[in-house]
């Protein structure tokens, strides 16, 4: 029995130093992360207040250019019809 215990001490210290080192880490990656969405929320405050980098109008056309390319790719899909002449 003695062996057994020995064993069982040293998996529990093991285990218990692994999970040291992963909550460390862990902290780190959400204090990282937390960083990250700070200066994000930095640029994106002065590009929309400040009239800076980026400017309204331009991240609405960003996201009319996708919303253009879903259409296409459906339009597509479907038969091909010629563009009608127009009415002169």
């Amino acid at each position: 029995m003695d062996g057994v215990q020995k064993l069982l001490a040293v998996v529990i210290v093991a285990l218990t130093a692994l999970l040291i080192v992963v909550g460390v880490q862990v902290v780190l990656v959400i204090v990282d992360l937390r960083r990250g969405i700070k200066r994000l929320n930095n640029i994106l405050e002065d590009a929309i207040l400040g009239g800076g980098l980026i400017r309204p109008e331009k991240l609405t056309g960003i996201i009319e250019l996708f919303g253009r390319k879903r259409k296409m790719e459906k339009r597509g899909q479907g038969d091909f019809h010629e563009p009608m002449p127009p009415n002169e």
